[in-house]
């Protein structure tokens, strides 16, 4: 099964990037122990308070469970008191090359 890209571009609230980033850190560690992604995050080189999160979720319907997972939704609201989610790509396909 294909995995299925996405990206989110967060930035936390004044005062919370470490909170943020230590849910942030709880979230990856679920979604990858549950086997529904793996996870990267890099912060933007010209304004360090934006984080992009890259996930490569497994498989649509594990991003489907995941949506459904009482585990993910409860660390999905500590982070939304945290930090805005300004831009999401829930899935984005690669061009082919040739």
């Amino acid at each position: 099964m294909p995995e299925v890209f996405s990206l989110a571009v967060i930035k936390p609230h004044d005062g919370m990037r470490e909170e943020c980033l230590r849910v942030l850190r709880d979230l990856y560690a679920l979604l990858g122990r549950k086997h529904y992604s793996r996870d990267l995050l890099y912060e933007d080189a010209r304004d360090h308070r934006r984080l992009i999160n890259f996930r490569y979720w497994s498989s649509e319907e594990a991003r489907e469970e995941a949506h459904e997972d009482p585990d993910v939704h409860r660390l999905w609201a500590e982070l939304g008191r945290l930090c805005e989610v300004e831009q999401v790509y829930e899935r984005l396909e690669e061009v082919p090359q040739g």
